[in-house]
């Protein structure tokens, strides 16, 4: 199959198209787009929202945008301390998101209309932190990984981690400390991209998908049911939002493309889309907690091993600390469980003693969507006229302006990233497979 090109530019729909033209529109304000976004969560939200920069035609659905795993997550920017051995071709991905945030965030914050700090975008860094004498060990492997690789870290002293960060238990034995690193809170993010579509009359629809429209094989547009659901966000399976009224009731957006950018729901039955073109795509529990005091307990994330188990701490500049995240292979259970937040204080006071006297503000769980090799699903899929943007796992904030650029074409891809988030990788593998 001929790859598929970027959406073509045409003129743009202002701000004065009616009053549907905000996020809240229960309907489309225009007959056909360029561009239709399926998912309003932060990887679908940045692509509608880069594609409208570029004078696109655009319309996004969700039946409750920004309310999903975007919703949950801790807002990581940390390629860096965060890769694996085996994740090389994701750090390369992490890598170049990365680079792109810097201007992401200052055109968001402009373009949004909420002002320079309206992300809580920060950079000074992750301190990565052992506790134990084995989780020592295995930080020294990682230490000369990263310098196998090339990457930025410096190697410290227990006394030297807690200097930087003076509420570090004195059990902590070293760390590895990041400076590249970054994070941003991800409830900003979304709520920033939603004022910045509505400042740009870009429809967000309240509805969910139940299928995609075709023409002679091509997909020309996607079905949405007749009214706004219930749901928790970025989601299409059946029963997650909208009513179930017949395809008489529906709406349509038609658009020349369609992206699907549904998170862990992009793996489930959507009429229109054949069992041979679904992404493989499933949910991934990770429970969350949010803790409050009146000042940042830490300057920078810490990220931890303690007996062996992770957890991460990520400071907010208002005093929030968000606290994460357990990873369950349980379908799509949302549960907040008491085990789950018990595994999560009982870790994280090791490394930072002073959590449990904080305030519980919020505890959630969301679903991030994994794929078989952790790598997302960006680009032209099996089926003309249908792009993906999706199976980002646990790095949706962090991919989010990489996918945009990707999936829009906006910089080329002289790094070659392209073929490692293509979703036909699975498509050649089946195809293998049968032959």
């Amino acid at each position: 199959m001929p790859h598929e090109t970027a959406v073509p530019v045409s003129p743009a729909p202002t701000a004065s198209a009616g009053p549907s033209a905000g996020p809240s529109a229960s309907g489309p304000v225009a007959d056909a787009y360029d561009l239709v976004v399926v998912g309003g969560g932060v990887a679908g939200l940045s692509v509608a929202w880069r594609a409208a920069r570029r004078g696109l035609r655009v319309a996004a659905a969700d039946p409750a945008p920004a309310s999903g795993a975007s919703h949950a997550a801790a807002g990581m920017l940390a390629p860096v301390s965060e890769v694996t051995y085996t994740e090389e071709p994701l750090l390369r991905l992490g890598l170049a998101s990365l680079a792109r945030w810097p201007a992401f965030a200052a055109e968001l914050a402009a373009d949004s209309g909420l002002g320079a700090d309206a992300l809580d975008y920060r950079t000074d860094g992750t301190l990565e932190v052992a506790f134990g004498s084995d989780d020592l060990a295995a930080l020294d492997e990682l230490a000369a990984f990263m310098g196998v690789l090339g990457l930025p870290v410096e190697r410290l002293t227990g006394r030297e981690c807690r200097r930087l960060e003076p509420m570090l238990a004195p059990a902590v034995r070293g760390g590895l400390l990041a400076r590249e690193d970054a994070w941003v809170d991800p409830r900003r993010v979304t709520a920033a991209l939603l004022a910045a579509l509505e400042r740009r009359g870009v429809p967000v629809v309240r509805a969910r998908a139940t299928a995609l429209e075709r023409s002679g094989g091509t997909v020309t547009g996607v079905r949405l049911a007749p009214a706004a659901g219930a749901g928790t966000g970025g989601g299409t399976a059946p029963g997650r939002g909208g009513s179930g009224e017949g395809a008489g009731g529906d709406r349509v957006l038609r658009g020349d493309r369609v992206v699907l950018a549904t998170g862990a729901w992009s793996g489930t039955a959507l009429e229109g889309l054949p069992a041979e073109a679904l992404p493989p795509v499933r949910p991934v529990k990770g429970q969350i907690m949010r803790l409050r005091s009146a000042q940042p307990v830490l300057s920078r994330c810490v990220r931890g091993a303690v007996h062996g188990a992770r957890v991460y701490l990520v400071p907010r500049g208002d005093g929030e600390l968000v606290l994460g995240a357990t990873q369950e292979e349980l379908g799509f259970d949302t549960r907040v469980t008491a085990g789950g937040l018990w595994e999560l204080l009982r870790d994280a006071r090791e490394l930072v003693p002073g959590v449990t006297e904080l305030e519980v503000a919020d505890v959630t769980a969301g679903l991030r969507p994994g794929t078989p090799d952790n790598l997302p699903l960006v680009g032209p899929s099996a089926l003309p006229g249908l792009l993906m943007a999706t199976g980002h796992h646990r790095g949706g904030v962090l991919l989010a302006p990489l996918t945009a650029d990707l999936l829009l074409e906006e910089s080329g891809d002289p790094e070659g990233l392209a073929a490692l988030c293509s979703p036909l990788r699975f498509q050649e593998h089946r195809s293998q497979e049968q032959s």
